[in-house]
């Protein structure tokens, strides 16, 4: 029986038994104990499953790992401690010292400083290529050694809607997996996989958790990409890692399981960005209540942006449910059910003017979050963006004017007479 969105965001991951808790059990432990050295020693060679420390995996984490990946359609998936532990762990996992990486211009800001700074003072080069290159220019950005290409569904906070099956295409002309974050649209309302990605990436900071309450990250493999047709370029997975009793993850574990049993026995191990198991358990009980609010972010948005269109005092305003958004079309391709409930704007007047206007709002508040069940709003330009200089800043489409709006689950009535007597005070 295949299960809708909406029951695998209640139920899916976990299956109590007779006389089990009903509730995802919290399993508080750092480490599990067993009879013989022997029984230990096959989990240590990947040769059984099970648990032994709770920095490379536990039973809640796991549990609602499932979850995600069943509400991706993926072949097995793995939380980490944030976001930005996810995108590093997806992209490092298969890119080495004098490796090669293609990534869209149009990211969250603190991805593209992870890339473009810190990865590669790793030995890791990055070429960023605009979210609406043509494919010829995409074409280009690609080297003999690069190891992926990567991309966000929705950007943050340019909200640039990506061209899926475009970069997915070139990046599998090229022999590499496509990475996607997936944060903004959730899987409710675009399912990457199905589109041709081959790793989706999420910070459930952001919708899936949906109350401010645990930093926390995802990575789902889809399965289907074919590591050892393309094994010179991704010795990691397909020669035998010596760090790990020479196993081969690719031989071991096939398509299906080779990038998250490499990802976990490797990386977790070695940098412990380990999600705790209450983080998991409150993740859990934000993904039953996924769908619904999905719908109400994006219903508060859609208002939010018609009012800002029509105003005097707007610049311009960011997002596709609108007609005139040059992304509309691509939106409704591969999101026809809605976007986000985030909307990008200008205010006339520059950066002090979206500055007042943000200091006199009552219901938003202005916070460093994003996607979450209060609205709350930001001035990249002067937070998430910070280091990046005004040439940056544009390749990622933030302007010094852009506010990124947040529209939380409250009245959308409410929050249209917030901005408007905010507007008024300029």
């Amino acid at each position: 029986m295949n299960k809708r969105i909406e029951t695998i965001c209640v139920q899916g991951g976990y299956t109590p038994k007779n006389g089990e808790p009903r509730q995802v059990p919290i399993i508080q432990s750092t480490t599990f104990k067993y009879d013989t050295s022997e029984d230990m020693g096959k989990l240590f060679d990947l040769e059984a499953s099970g648990y032994f420390y709770s920095r490379l995996a536990n039973p809640t984490c796991d549990t609602i790992a499932k979850r995600i990946c069943e509400l991706e359609g993926g072949s097995m998936g793995m939380l980490t401690s944030s976001g930005q532990a996810a995108n590093f762990f997806a992209v490092f996992n298969i890119a080495n010292a004098g490796d090669h990486v293609v990534a869209s211009s149009a990211i969250y800001g603190g991805t593209f400083n992870l890339f473009s700074v810190t990865m590669k003072k790793m030995g890791i080069d990055f070429t960023f290529v605009s979210p609406d290159c043509t494919k010829e220019e995409l074409d280009s950005a690609f080297m003999p050694n690069t190891k992926a290409l990567f991309g966000e569904t929705i950007a943050n906070p340019a909200l640039t809607v990506l061209d899926i099956e475009k970069f997915a295409a070139a990046a599998h002309e090229h022999g590499v997996p496509f990475i996607i974050d997936n944060t903004f649209a959730t899987p409710v309302n675009c399912r990457p996989i199905e589109w041709g990605a081959d790793i989706v990436t999420h910070s459930t900071t952001k919708y899936m958790d949906g109350h401010g309450s645990c930093v926390g990250g995802a990575i789902v493999d889809s399965g289907k990409f074919d590591w050892m047709a393309h094994k010179d370029k991704f010795p990691g997975l397909c020669t035998p890692d010596e760090s790990y009793h020479g196993i081969t993850y690719a031989e071991m574990f096939g398509i299906e399981g080779a990038f998250i049993n490499k990802c976990v026995a490797q990386l977790m191990r070695d940098f412990g960005c380990v999600q705790s198991p209450q983080s998991a358990f409150i993740l859990g009980l934000g993904l039953e209540s996924l769908p619904v609010r999905m719908a109400r972010h994006c219903e508060n948005a859609q208002a939010v942006a018609e009012f800002l269109e029509k105003h005097e005092k707007i610049a311009f305003v960011t997002y596709a449910g609108l007609p005139s958004s040059p992304y509309y079309e691509t939106a409704k391709k591969y999101m026809p059910n809605g976007t986000c409930g985030v909307v990008s704007f200008g205010i006339k007047g520059g950066r002090k003017n979206a500055e007042k206007f943000m200091k006199n709002l009552k219901t938003a508040a202005i916070e460093t979050h994003v996607a979450d069940a209060r609205t709350c709003c930001l001035h990249p330009a002067s937070a998430t963006h910070r280091q990046l200089s005004d040439e940056e800043l544009a390749a990622c489409g933030v302007s010094a004017d852009l506010v990124r709006f947040s529209c939380g689950l409250e009245n959308k009535d409410d929050l249209i007479e917030d901005i408007a007597q905010a507007l008024n005070q300029i």
